[in-house]
């Protein structure tokens, strides 16, 4: 039975173009661009992401990450994508498929951030429903998951309109800026429709 398989053929993190998007894996060329955007985003992500080690902007950091992301892609478990705007190739967020898991599950979680200058413009929501065919297309997964804080108003529009539906409820789910918080829980399947 196919979709039982465990093992996959080797996936390298693709690069995905759309007109308003471009998503491509991490280098350290855009150690500049990714540390300068995430500084002046601090104080916007800070509430929504996991309290920031005292090194995270540092180029020693930038290295370890890049090597934790290729050992991801290379074992299969999880794909990083930074997020550039198409029309003038800004850096102007980032998205990662992780926990990637085979078997009967076929599924993986989603992640993104989005850098402050650039919120609130449509370009995440581009970004997530262009990585969608790579995960179900691609990668042959059956679910997508995502979680978002209930207060998050922003997050759970773009999750609705990229196609995700509402499954639940996580009590103290993830550390969020320090402290564990409830979050929503969304998911979109291989057969749903796609918008």
């Amino acid at each position: 039975m196919e979709f039982l398989r465990s093992v996959v053929p080797f996936q390298p993190a693709p690069m995905i173009a759309t007109e308003r998007v471009i998503l491509r894996a991490p280098g350290m060329a855009d150690y500049q661009a990714w540390s300068d955007l995430r500084g002046r985003s601090r104080s916007f992500l800070a509430q929504w992401e996991p309290t920031w080690p005292i090194d995270d902007l540092t180029r020693p950091a930038f290295r370890r990450r890049l090597r934790r992301y290729q050992r991801e892609i290379n074992e299969a478990t999880g794909y990083p994508f930074l997020v550039f705007r198409t029309e003038d190739l800004a850096l102007v967020g980032g998205l990662t498929l992780s926990h990637i898991v085979r078997g009967v599950t076929q599924s993986c979680s989603l992640g993104y951030w989005m850098g402050e200058p650039y919120a609130s413009r449509g370009l995440m929501t581009a970004a997530v429903k262009a990585v969608i065919p790579f995960v179900f297309d691609t990668l042959r997964l059956h679910r997508l998951e995502a979680a978002c804080l209930p207060h998050n108003a922003a997050s759970i529009r773009l999750l609705e309109k990229a196609g995700f539906t509402r499954e639940g409820y996580a009590r103290r789910y993830l550390c969020i800026d320090g402290k564990w918080q409830d979050h929503l829980l969304f998911a979109i399947v291989s057969d749903d429709p796609r918008p």
